[in-house]
């Protein structure tokens, strides 16, 4: 198994990030979304919030490639409405590169 942890901003308005929050509850995100995510090598995948900060925890099998998920969510109208739709709340790190909004991050220490 592979961890993968992505930093991302939401826009910084309370209402905006309450609306995000509901998409993200069992009953708000979509069933296709889910069925995407799982067919693709993902376990799991955990987004945690401060502020307006956000923090993605990818778990995914051995073989599962980024790239390759990326590539066939690109090809996926559903996946594309949902990111679209998501765009409404988020913006990338001031340190992402182009294009990019979910950041990797560094793993720095594990005890």
């Amino acid at each position: 198994m592979k961890r993968y942890c992505f930093a991302l901003d939401l826009k910084d308005d309370p209402a905006l990030i309450e609306e995000y929050k509901r998409y993200h509850r069992p009953e708000g995100i979509w069933p296709e979304v889910m069925e995407c995510i799982r067919a693709n090598g993902v376990l799991s995948e955990e987004i945690y919030l401060i502020g307006n900060r956000l923090v993605m925890i990818l778990e995914t099998t051995d073989d599962c490639s980024l790239d390759a998920k990326q590539q066939i969510d690109r090809a996926s109208a559903t996946m594309q409405r949902w990111e679209e739709l998501m765009n409404r709340f988020q913006k990338p790190l001031p340190q992402a590169r182009t294009g990019e909004k979910w950041t990797p991050m560094e793993k720095i220490f594990e005890a």
